[in-house]
């Protein structure tokens, strides 16, 4: 498990000074600091104009359109959530005897903790998507006067998401946790009621992970579904401009950048950082190293406020020069947190002197793993940027090969890159496994992943910054009367987001893969004790079972992404028709005559309609595989499933995510710079088909992918008291795979086979 050190020694704290007021203390602090910060760049926001006229209303109609959509979602979630909550404490309540050295069954606090988690992850999304639709039309103004103001207005747009998902992530766990502990002892080797505690934290961590699932996949059907109707029936068929304001689904298109891109992705970071503290605490062996995550974390959110000035750019700007602003928040954030871990890691481990040998002493070794995961991150980062802008060779090569042989080359190309491009960010997960572990066993491996999202406030930050960028075009393309200057800031900007959008994805994948397997470590150790062993599970691949289970779950990510790509393609099928019929029935829309105007309505309640229903199926596999292999089988083969899985998820996720990155910003590289014949070449048309085939890959099935793995690793640990020996449970899980499949055929029937009475497209599109 964790690594032993940090225990008593000559000039060492006194274990029982660490009470948990202490241990609180430097989180709780920071999630206010976090809250403050992101209550001040909401003001900032707010100061900025959004101009008059019909860029107002255009706003309007998006942020209406986004608001909803999360009220249907969160509707439609809340029997889920009731359900999943009597579930938690019926099973765990139901327990003979609470797990061993616990002090109790831990049903009704965990039934608490998932609640509040389930609701800050919903909380957080509302949030980062008000903020965005206000920030758009904002961005879209300040582009009037540069590029400048309009990156600050985008950019504190997208900040205000990333400290809200620190804030209240650590304030959360952090109450959460010192609520549980009230009245515990400060004497003795450990604080059983803090690991107490900690245990029921997971529950907290379930519930983050089940919005964040659902909001990602529903949220990534939305968006892509619009983005694939308007473009095919708008750009493929009819040869109109991206974001027209005659295209019925451009309004749903840019609803979808919010609901998919923000909240979607605020839900899921939210559920990696808080994730990364619990595992990181669940596996800790004394009350220092249960402290150091939740104070890694703090003192991250302070070097991230810190570094938010940081991001500033000239007006005439090139992407280089974009990246290289957004950059110089995220590295100095990231100078600033080497820094305050090795505050952390004295304050927790020393008595004031520097008479530690950072060479000797493991408290210094766990720092080397915090640094290992940071700069891993990093890593990860420019990996994927290479891959996915156009600054460099892989994404101009997909135009290149556009230029030859069309829409087949641009995606057998497409594929290439996206497979090449799982290279580097694999190399440098093994590596830093490799080494953590070999400084700080399972434990330094878990510090890695707190380490990589200790920055997360401002990581987040350039990431939702793109949605709201690429709104900000949206509204000046769809707006009459704006200078053609405007569009050109706002498309660099856009192009900086597609670029940023798959940074953060591919820093997603990375810190989900981390934080997957510290969550299975740690639920091999809670596992193994109740069954009797020395320390936790033993997992050997060569017993059929376990090898059985990392089969199947290597197949549950490509099951996964299989289905969320259908919904895709289902979602767009009636986006499609509807935009024909408009364009067919309404007199001197696709004209463009004067006064009149699309129903921009109807298509954002079709993709609400079809999104909501098409996450039940996904939604559902993840939730029912680890239960059912659990009680079916054993612990051991789910505990080989969770292998499969989170190796296969990741490899796959990460393909495509950038495969879909570098189609866009192969299309983004033509238009931009005016190259291979600029819009409406034959090129240009190529390279549109890849950004289509792209779109579901990138911001629909990919970041998806990461939350699968997070999620059933999570709730394994949560519900690891049930899990028995091989065949232990048998008829139980019979039990539960006749309700999976009752829910699989009812969800099906429901909402595959009756949705495909829905009417054809009136006419074939080429493409």
């Amino acid at each position: 498990g964790g690594g032993g050190g940090g225990g008593g020694g000559a000039g060492m704290v006194a274990t029982a000074d660490l009470t948990p007021v202490v241990v609180c203390s430097v989180p709780f602090l920071a999630g206010l600091l976090a809250l403050g910060v992101a209550v001040a760049l909401y003001l900032r926001v707010r100061r900025a104009s959004p101009g008059e006229g019909v860029q107002v209303d255009i706003a309007a109609k998006i942020s209406r359109g986004s608001r909803a959509f999360l009220k249907t979602e969160y509707l439609f979630l809340l029997p889920f959530v009731i359900v999943m909550a009597a579930f938690i404490v019926g099973v765990l309540e139901g327990q003979p005897n609470p797990p061993r050295g616990a002090s109790s069954k831990g049903g009704w606090q965990a039934m608490i903790c998932f609640l509040v988690g389930a609701c800050l992850s919903a909380l957080c999304g509302w949030i980062g998507m008000d903020v965005a639709t206000q920030s758009n039309v904002r961005t879209m103004e300040a582009a009037k006067r540069g590029l400048n103001p309009a990156l600050q207005v985008a950019f504190a747009g997208g900040a205000v998401m990333g400290f809200t998902v620190v804030s209240l992530g650590l304030l959360g766990i952090t109450i959460l946790l010192f609520a549980f502990t009230q009245g515990a002892a400060s004497s003795g080797p450990f604080l059983s009621e803090l690991q107490d505690g900690v245990r029921y934290l997971a529950g907290f961590g379930f519930g983050g992970s089940a919005i964040a699932l659902f909001a990602r996949v529903a949220g990534g059907i939305y968006t892509k579904a619009a983005d694939v109707g308007a473009d095919l029936v708008g750009k493929v068929e009819s040869d109109i401009p991206e974001d027209d304001p005659r295209n019925p689904a451009t309004i749903a298109d840019n609803v979808g950048d919010n609901v998919g891109d923000v909240a979607g992705m605020g839900a899921d970071l939210f559920e990696s950082f808080i994730g990364s503290i619990i595992a990181a605490a669940s596996l800790a062996s004394n009350k220092r190293e249960l402290a150091l995550p939740f104070w890694i974390a703090g003192f991250g959110i302070l070097a991230s406020a810190l570094s938010v000035a940081a991001v500033r750019t000239k007006d005439n700007a090139k992407q280089r020069d974009l990246l290289h602003a957004l950059h110089g928040g995220v590295y100095s954030a990231s100078i600033l947190i080497c820094l305050l871990s090795a505050l952390a890691i004295w304050l927790l481990f020393s008595d004031g002197s520097w008479s530690m040998s950072i060479g000797a002493s493991t408290a210094w070794k766990y720092y080397g793993c915090i640094l290992i995961g940071l700069s891993s991150g990093i890593g990860i980062g420019e990996a994927t940027e290479y891959f996915t802008s156009y600054a460099y060779t892989p994404t101009t090569s997909i135009t290149q090969a556009g230029s030859m042989g069309g829409a087949a080359t641009v995606i057998i190309q497409g594929l290439g890159i996206g497979m090449l491009s799982c290279v580097p960010p694999v190399v440098i997960i093994v590596i830093t496994i490799i080494a953590c572990y070999s400084l700080g066993g399972v434990y330094g491996i878990s510090m890695a992943a707190v380490g990589m999202l200790s920055t997360l406030g401002i990581t987040l930050a350039t990431d939702a910054y793109g949605p709201v960028a690429d709104n900000a075009g949206g509204i000046a393309e769809m707006t009459p009367g704006v200078g053609e200057e405007v569009r050109e800031r706002t498309d660099a900007l856009d192009a900086l987001g597609n670029t940023t959008a798959a940074t953060g994805k591919g820093f997603a994948i990375g810190s989900a893969v981390l934080t997957a397997l510290a969550l299975m470590s740690a639920y091999c150790r809670a596992v193994g004790v109740d069954l009797g062993a020395a320390t936790s599970l033993e997992l050997n691949l060569t017993e059929p079972l376990v090898l059985s289970g990392a089969l199947f779950g290597a197949m549950l990510p490509f099951l996964f992404g299989a289905l969320t790509m259908l919904s895709v393609r289902k979602a767009a099928g009636s986006i499609i028709v509807e935009v024909q019929k408009q364009f067919r029935e309404i007199k001197g829309l696709l004209a463009g005559e004067p006064g009149v105007e699309c129903d921009s309505d109807t298509c954002v309640a079709l993709c609400t309609r079809s999104s909501v229903k098409e996450m039940i199926l996904p939604g559902g596999v993840a939730i029912f595989a680890p239960i059912t292999i659990g009680l079916l089988i054993g612990a051991k083969c789910l505990g080989g499933m969770l292998v499969g899985a989170i190796a296969s998820g990741f490899v796959l996720a990460v393909m495509m995510s950038n495969a879909g990155g570098a189609w866009d910003n192969s299309k983004k590289y033509i238009e931009n710079e005016n190259t291979y014949g600029g819009k409406k070449s034959e090129t240009h048309k190529a390279c549109v088909v890849g950004d289509t085939v792209g779109d579901p890959f990138k911001d629909t099935s990919g970041p998806a992918l990461n939350i699968l793995i997070k999620l059933m690793s999570v709730l394994a640990l949560l519900l690891a008291p049930i899990f028995r020996e091989d065949w232990a449970t048998w008829w139980v899980g019979l039990i539960v795979l006749a309700v999976a499949a009752v829910f699989t055929g009812a969800a099906y029937y429901f909402v595959w086979v009756k949705e495909e009475e829905q009417p054809k497209p009136a006419a074939e599109i080429s493409t």
